[in-house]
């Protein structure tokens, strides 16, 4: 059975650094959440602090209605995949699989079946009797994966397990860990810096910065309505402008382009825009710019645009929504679609945006 697992202003410290400085979740049962962040964000910090490998300076865990504080990492009842597989190599893959069934003294007869039906599901039910160093890294990956859930644990954790694999393999593999996830419904905590990973996988994210959450959200929140300046950059493509916000929502670019924007309060003054690549079109009036260079890219076209005062724009357009290539050094005009940008307060960074 599957645990939700609630955190309370978790803190870490080593000697004076402050790795977490007051970190909540509230992650549902059978929930697949992505810890997000770049490195020294805190958030392997804090899967270790779930799992018990850390110990905590401040703040409390449960796994359902149980406080975990002070229960030792074996008693958790979680499943751990790790970067690098930690499988072991004297051992054969069904060996491997069994070996946490038999730590928890599970009857010798249930472990044959059990083992056999965890290799299936990750599809490698052939490779049972051969050692590790006979596999390739996402046959390996794929022991680790089974080795994890079929104790089934009430939580399983993974972190960063897709990093060590080629690019195509990635894409493969995290494929397989949400259709399992979905098919087994365990809780899983899931930690990466890969932020298209998370948004492939996750059905929610919560992005860290500096031992803090920036936001919490679905992939398609946390992408297309990023609630500051970090969440837009690190998610993703973002261009960043400079404007003033006037009364009404208006908001003035450069003295060249006012667009009214959905507010969610009053805020008159220096702002800043962010729009994704997609969230640019060409017009017949707007921000004047020139064309620099264009990439084909099958599904759209990417294109790099100088603004008069030197800021360089990447705006992507869709094949199938135009027949016509700008060329570079033409001259074009860009606007922005209104409902979908983000506008942040200068100072504040707070977003000011419905």
């Amino acid at each position: 059975m599957s645990n939700a697992v609630i955190i309370k202003d978790a803190v870490k410290k080593y000697g004076d650094f402050i790795a977490l400085k007051g970190v909540s979740l509230d992650i549902k049962e059978g929930e697949f959440f992505t810890l997000l962040g770049p490195s020294g964000c805190g958030k392997t910090t804090l899967l270790r602090q779930i799992a018990g490998f850390n110990s905590i300076e401040g703040g409390d865990f449960y796994f359902g209605d149980k406080r975990i504080n002070a229960v030792p990492a074996h008693k958790r009842d979680i499943g751990m995949v790790f970067q690098n597989y930690a499988i072991f190599p004297h051992l054969t893959v069904e060996e491997n699989v069994a070996y946490g069934l038999k730590a928890r003294n599970v009857p010798k007869a249930e472990i044959a079946p059990r083992v056999k039906e965890a290799l299936e599901l990750v599809q490698i039910a052939h490779l049972a009797k051969r050692k590790p160093s006979e596999l390739s890294g996402g046959q390996q990956q794929r022991v680790a994966l089974a080795r994890a859930f079929v104790i089934e644990p009430s939580v399983l954790l993974m972190d960063e397990p897709l990093s060590n694999l080629d690019a195509k393999l990635r894409v493969q593999m995290r494929t397989v860990i949400k259709k399992l996830q979905r098919k087994l419904g365990i809780t899983t905590i899931y930690v990466t810096h890969d932020q298209e990973e998370a948004l492939a996988i996750s059905d929610r994210i919560a992005v860290m910065k500096d031992g803090v959450i920036m936001q919490i959200g679905t992939p398609t929140e946390i992408y297309a309505k990023p609630q500051n300046p970090f969440v837009a950059g690190f998610i993703g493509v973002s261009n960043f402008l400079e404007c003033t916000v006037e009364s009404g929502g208006v908001v003035d670019i450069h003295g060249q382009l006012k667009i009214k924007v959905p507010t969610k309060k009053d805020y008159v003054g220096p702002a800043r825009l962010s729009a994704r690549p997609e969230q640019l079109f060409f017009s017949e009036e707007g921000l004047p710019g020139e064309i620099m260079f264009s990439t084909f890219l099958g599904d759209f076209i990417e294109y790099e645009v100088r603004l008069a005062d030197g800021q360089n724009l990447i705006v992507n357009e869709y094949t199938k929504d135009t027949t016509e290539v700008h060329e570079a050094g033409e001259k074009v005009f860009l606007n922005f679609d209104p409902t979908r940008i983000s506008v942040y307060e200068a100072e504040s960074e707070e977003v000011i945006t419905c």
